[in-house]
C-alpha cells in the first residue's frame, strides 16, 4: 500500500469517528478548515511550487 492510500484511509478513519462523535457541521469544519490552514500556512513560494506539480500530475 503506498504512503498516499495509507493517509487516505486513516483520513477517512478519522473522519468516520468523528462523525460519531460531533455534529455534522463541527466535522465539515475540521475536514475543510485543517487542509485550508495547512495551505494558508506555506510561504508564497511554496504555494507555487504546490500548484505547479498539482497541474503537471493533472496532465499526465
Amino acid at each position: 500500500m503506498s504512503n498516499s492510500a495509507k493517509i487516505a484511509v486513516g483520513g477517512v478513519a478519522v473522519g468516520l469517528i468523528l462523525l460519531i462523535w460531533l455534529p455534522w457541521w463541527v466535522t465539515f469544519l475540521i475536514v475543510v478548515g485543517v487542509p485550508a490552514a495547512a495551505y494558508l500556512a506555506l510561504d508564497p513560494s511554496q504555494r507555487r511550487r504546490l500548484r505547479r506539480v498539482s497541474r503537471k500530475e493533472l496532465g499526465r
